[in-house]
């Protein structure tokens, strides 16, 4: 009788737009008290070659395979660093999970968010506006935490949303797919389609936000933890 292989104990957690790697901390508690060893990423989000490049450091960094974890914009990018010999399996947290040559926007025009609150600015940098911040973003968490992140989030240059990838991971290594399911940010809907794209086990996050990987940061963990058994 085969034996089981052993889990990977690497974990790299990747953010998202308007917000920096702080957001994981609870998912990092969770995975590190259970010996996983974490690493977030604080990659700047004004140019997606250097958000590459900073997350492919990271991952070359670990000593051993790797469950590559990535939130909303950041599925782009483990989309292409997912690539790295290093990763086992990729972890899409509500995320866009883009097909070769294919550009998020035309999605979106397919399956459009419910949020309307994107300021882009005259210097190419996009937010949130704060006052719609908390309702769009981050409904299901408490009141003051979504506020916070809204007067705290990182202006994220606009040409971000605009890149292409080729060969994406997900074509060529095993994939989990967390599905928010009342997100104003990415449409669940097309949250669903990525994962059943890619084939990817998933799962629903029911009256989930897109701080899904805040609110519901016990599930997410768990299915981290299901990714790195190969489950």
């Amino acid at each position: 009788m085969a034996l089981k292989s052993p889990s990977v104990k690497n974990i790299v957690l990747v953010h998202g737009a308007f917000v920096d790697g702080s957001g994981w901390q609870t998912v990092y508690e969770l995975l590190t008290g259970q010996g996983y060893k974490v690493s977030v990423t604080q990659h700047k989000l004004q140019d997606f070659d250097e958000d590459v490049a900073e997350v492919s450091r990271i991952i070359d960094q670990q000593d051993g395979p790797c469950i590559l974890v990535g939130h909303s914009y950041g599925g782009i990018i483990i989309s292409k660093t997912g690539n790295n010999p290093k990763v086992a399996g990729l972890v899409y947290i509500a995320a866009h999970a883009p097909e070769e040559g294919e550009v998020r926007t035309e999605l979106v025009k397919t399956y459009p968010p419910a949020y309307k609150s994107l300021i882009k600015g005259s210097n190419g940098l996009d937010y949130i506006n704060p006052e719609n911040f908390p309702e769009d973003f981050a409904a299901d968490l408490p009141a003051k935490q979504a506020q916070f992140m809204a007067d705290a989030q990182v202006a994220t240059a606009d040409k971000v949303f605009h890149a292409v990838v080729h060969n994406p991971a997900w074509k060529n290594k095993p994939s989990w797919y967390a599905v928010a399911a009342a997100d104003r940010i990415i449409n669940p809907d097309l949250e669903r389609f990525y994962a059943k794209r890619a084939k990817s086990t998933t799962v629903e996050m029911e009256g989930a936000s897109h701080s899904v990987y805040i609110s519901q940061a016990k599930k997410v963990a768990e299915l981290i933890i299901a990714a790195s058994q190969g489950n």
